[in-house]
């Protein structure tokens, strides 16, 4: 093998030309299929093999209602019901103009369907009271319907205010509808937005709850999957189109998106956000480590062109092998630089090595420092596919994926490490190296390990065994929502439905084989502690729908006067509003009963009649807009004369709930905190219980824990084994594979149980970090054991230390970049890499000499460089002046 690679690291120094030229075409056409065919899945959902039962469950759900799946929610908050009522039902009317965008457009709580029957989905006591609340109120309503101004409402008021002064009202309802009034009077003299909501002025003064002013639009997008933002334009349009309505902040509205679509395209969004600029600081940072390292331009040149040459073949065969990258996958390039360098550096300080020792034969340097590190290099970068192909057998498709690039990606830097890097150095002619590459400092901390040996070894013990109850308390997070920035829209308003039971959006779906079977199992699903409730077609169809028309025919008689007046009255002058406010103003006066509402209230008027026309006309919108919406529902809602059955449903609304091959869907909505993941795996644990094909974001959480965690087992294991069997087949000695490996295991634990302690919970995102940590690790000890075989000491002070600590140094600092990410998910795996990276580096220069001792008796002795010096025996070490001076003749 080391022959091999010292041929074809000749062959490259003999014709660099042809190679770079080769090399550089493969990259060209490499960067073209990159580039044409680069895309990005941001669906968590699909990072879970489709094989596994739960995601065969979630891909059924999927296909019988597609349109519950990829949607964009808008949710709208206004400022008053009626606002919202209005502002829901003209936007939904806009957007469905825009098939071009927008597939589809549904209103779940609204619409002409709801508004012609909302009176029929009240309870028959809610029924009751809201229609004796009407008719109790129909003197005060008869006259502002006839006169639908200020002028009108000014009359209204003066009868409830003499009604308060003989006792048919009482003064505090009167009063609470005064200061109702007095404020948005007030809004308007001030210039600021007002609207006066009927339903709490006509209420008992009751404040609206959030779930009162809140209306949802769901739409369906025209997916654009070109697009690394398939929904963007649909959310851009969403956006306009609110805009354009003057749905706006300074009107009272707040329009946001969330829903699948919305959070997979911001996810996206987040994962790219400054990564321009994160990747530019760790561009710019490794340049100055491996400037540390190698000291020399044109050889931090030669290794920079390799690696990123290596990057961009290694992106484009991923792509062709795996067709789009996903949230997971998209992290080999930090993987590919931080671990792909290691080669080019491990060759690169070995270089200067030899070329100080051998002057200006470069090529001669060049081919020997690939004969002393080649078998080093191929046995870390066997280790390396071997740790990321054992992700390959999991059902975890996202780093499964992850695996198959970075593991190519580890075969391509290590080709281009032996080609391109070698004939790069030679046509760039580096410098030649006037002084020793080694660190002569670092003998004494060799001769200090040597000597405490046991005491190193024995507070590894302690620490190790110290931490292992950490390990049973490091938590897995599996809640694909906190791997998300709680920043974005689309996940902030997934956060703040999930609050409130009725609006959150973890519930469960459950496909029952027919209509009428849905029903007896979402009562059994309803009866369950951990179930708020469950809604089915059925829902849709009330109950007692006879006995609700009668009451609603009854009271349509008794309200005719407000829904149907007999004459309208023209609109007033402005000199007719302004004797009614004054003529309001003046009866509020006799009646002290109404305490400081009426006083205010009075002055208010007296300033309003008082102002110029155009704030009267202000105020009389701000009063009476909402009215004149309330009067619409209400006579959409009492003029319902026929019951609603399944014939007379909204088409869009039965396929909401009935595939078209006939099975029923059930929602089931969680009790407490939708977001807790306790609460959650509960929830879809008693849902399973009774129905085991159930769906949906809370089993998928629950299920997907499962899977990853049974994944990165199995590919612990996978790489475990594989590097030992690669070792023992390479080193062929127990002792030797023990004393790689063993340490490695040992900066795993740690590692571990260092996160327990700063709070870093595993999840699907950095559990990479476990078996990877394995591959990466077992590289450094790798180089170790090999030259501690050959009788190498003072490790630490030796070339290949410096060599472990900068290419460690640029792992690192690949790692960080993702650290740095503003994507949560993300920044975990850099930040548990980063953790691992710092164990395996002490590991590496601590634990791995203590373990290894003296090299055995029968190594071999290099020929030249510090290896041939620290070759004698431990205990007759020459101090570090001595050996750099020994170093120097030697050389």
């Amino acid at each position: 093998m080391i022959s091999l690679i010292e041929r074809i690291v000749a062959l490259s120094t003999g014709r660099p030309w042809i190679v770079i030229a080769v090399a550089a075409l493969l990259t060209l056409v490499n960067a073209y299929v990159a580039v044409t065919r680069f895309a990005i899945d941001t669906n968590t959902a699909r990072l879970i093999s489709g094989n596994s039962a739960y995601r065969q469950n979630e891909l059924a759900f999927e296909k019988a209602f597609p349109q519950s799946v990829r949607f964009i929610a808008v949710v709208i908050d206004g400022p008053t019901a009626e606002a919202a009522d209005a502002a829901v039902g003209r936007l939904a009317e806009a957007l469905a103009t825009r098939s071009d965008v927008i597939d589809s457009v549904r209103r779940p709580d609204g619409g002409p369907f709801f508004d012609k029957n909302g009176l029929l989905f009240l309870s028959r006591d809610e029924l009751t009271q809201t229609t004796r609340d009407l008719i109790g109120q129909k003197e005060f309503l008869a006259p502002i319907a006839a006169d639908q101004s200020l002028r009108g409402l000014m009359g209204a008021m003066r009868l409830a205010v003499q009604g308060a002064q003989f006792g048919a009202v009482t003064p505090e309802r009167v009063g609470g509808a005064l200061q109702r009034l007095g404020v948005v009077f007030e809004k308007v003299l001030a210039g600021e937005p007002a609207r006066l909501s009927w339903r709490q002025f006509l209420g008992a003064g009751t404040e609206p709850t959030t779930r009162d002013l809140r209306r949802f639009v769901l739409v369906s997008p025209v997916l654009d999957f070109g697009a690394l933002q398939p929904a963007g334009a649909a959310s851009d349009l969403i956006r306009t189109i609110a805009t354009d309505l003057g749905l706006t902040p300074d009107l009272g509205f707040r329009v946001r998106l969330t829903g699948p679509a919305a959070i997979f395209d911001e996810e996206f969004a987040t994962v790219a956000e400054n990564a321009a600029l994160n990747n530019s600081l760790m561009v710019a940072a490794i340049a100055l480590v491996l400037f540390l390292a190698l000291r020399s331009g044109r050889l931090i040149g030669a290794v920079l062109a390799t690696t990123f040459a290596g990057l961009i073949v290694t992106a484009a065969l991923g792509l062709l092998m795996v067709g789009q990258f996903n949230l997971i996958s998209i992290g080999f390039a930090a993987l590919f630089v931080g671990l792909g360098v290691d080669f080019g550096i491990q060759l690169a300080v070995r270089y200067r090595a030899e070329r100080h020792a051998r002057g200006d034969d470069l090529a001669g340097s060049v081919r020997a420092a690939a004969r002393r590190v080649g078998w080093s290099l191929t046995l870390a970068a066997t280790s390396l596919l071997a740790g990321f192909f054992s992700f390959l057998p999991t059902e975890f498709r996202g780093v499964s994926e992850l695996g198959l690039i970075a593991g190519v990606g580890m075969i391509v830097a290590f080709l281009a490490s032996l080609t391109l890097l070698p004939a790069l150095i030679t046509v760039l002619r580096p410098r030649g190296e006037p002084e020793p590459v080694e660190t002569v400092a670092l003998a004494t901390v060799d001769h200090w390990i040597a000597r405490h040996r046991r005491l190193v070894i024995g507070l590894t013990a302690l620490l190790v065994i110290g931490g292992l109850p950490f390990l049973f308390k490091l938590p897995f997070d599996s809640n694909p929502m906190h791997l998300r920035s709680p920043k974005v829209e689309s996940v902030a308003t997934f956060l703040d439905l999930a609050r409130d039971p009725q609006t959150a959006p973890n519930t469960i779906d459950v496909l029952a084989p027919s209509f009428e079977a849905a029903g007896p199992l979402a009562e059994r699903l309803g009866a369950l502690p951990e179930v708020a409730g469950t809604v089915t077609l059925a829902r849709f169809m009330p109950a007692d729908q006879e006995e609700k028309l009668a009451i609603i025919r009854a009271a349509a008689e008794r309200l005719a006067p407000v829904l149907r007046p007999d004459q309208v009255a023209p609109p007033p002058s402005d000199a007719e509003i302004v004797e009614s406010l004054q003529s309001l103003a003046a009866i509020l006066r006799e009646v002290p009963t109404l305490g400081e509402a009426g006083r205010r209230l009075a002055a208010t008027l007296d300033r309003l009649s008082a102002s110029d026309p155009g704030r009267r006309a202000a105020a009389q919108e701000a009063v009476m807009s909402d009215f004149a919406l309330l009067l619409g529902r209400l006579r959409a809602g009492f003029s319902v004369t026929e019951p609603v059955t399944r014939a007379s449903l909204p088409p869009d609304l039965v396929a909401d709930w009935i595939a078209p091959d006939g099975r029923a869907r059930i929602q089931v909505s969680p009790k407490g905190d939708s977001n807790d993941n306790a609460v959650l795996a509960r929830f879809a644990e008693a849902v399973q219980s009774i129905a085991p094909q159930a769906t949906g974001a809370p089993i998928g959480t629950a299920e997907a824990g499962r899977v990853i965690v049974r994944a990165f087992i199995q590919a612990g294991l996978f790489a475990l084994v594989s590097i030992f069997v690669i070792l023992a087949v390479a080193l062929r000695r127990p002792l030797d594979v023990a004393l790689a490996l063993g340490p490695l295991v040992l900066g795993a634990i740690m590692t571990l149980e260092a996160a327990y302690l700063i709070d870093l919970p595993l999840n699907f995102a950095n559990i990479i970090a476990l078996p990877l940590m394995l591959a990466v690790g077992v590289a450094f000890h790798i180089y170790y054991v090999v030259a501690w075989r050959a009788g190498m000491v003072d490790m630490l002070a030796s070339s290949l230390t410096r060599a472990i600590f900068f290419s460690a140094l640029v792992t690192g600092l690949a790692f960080g970049s993702l650290w740095l990410s503003s994507h949560p998910g993300t920044a975990s795996m850099g930040e548990l890499l980063a953790l691992s990276l710092l164990f395996t580096l002490l590991a590496a220069f601590v634990i791995v000499p203590a373990f290894l001792g003296p090299p055995p008796a029968s190594a071999a002795r290099p020929a030249v460089g510090i290896q041939a010096v620290s070759s004698v025996a431990p205990v007759a070490r020459p101090r570090p002046e001595a050996l750099s001076k020994a170093r120097r003749n030697v050389n």
